[in-house]
């Protein structure tokens, strides 16, 4: 019998903190994470979708690809892009990285 007076006085809590104390810290880890990562992501995503938006025929874009050329032709989802004396190719308008402004740099050989 005391045996059992033992054990229920064991598993009484000793006056420790709530419950949702432990939870905080996951929760502050949570509010830090979203501030650092998703947030900016958010905010690149929709400049990125801006600048696509914003497209132009006779401006200078370079793809996801690498590929640097001039806007011929617009579409809602495709773009033609010229690169080149008689080289044009159709681009998937997402794909589209940046968008150089007029006067960018010079060559590299210069």
């Amino acid at each position: 019998m005391s045996s059992n007076l033992l054990v229920l006085a064991a598993a009484a809590p000793a006056g420790g903190p709530p419950g949702w104390v432990q939870i905080l810290p996951l929760v502050a880890m949570g509010v830090i994470f979203w501030l650092l990562v998703f947030r900016p992501q958010m905010k690149r995503q929709k400049e990125h979708q801006a600048k696509i938006a914003s497209l132009q025929k006779g401006d200078r874009v370079v793809t996801a690809g690498g590929l640097v050329g001039k806007v011929v032709k617009l579409d809602d989802h495709y773009v033609d892009l010229d690169l080149g004396p008689g080289v044009k190719v159709k681009a998937v308008r997402s794909t589209i990285g940046d968008i150089i402004p007029p006067g960018g740099s010079t060559p590299a050989n210069d």
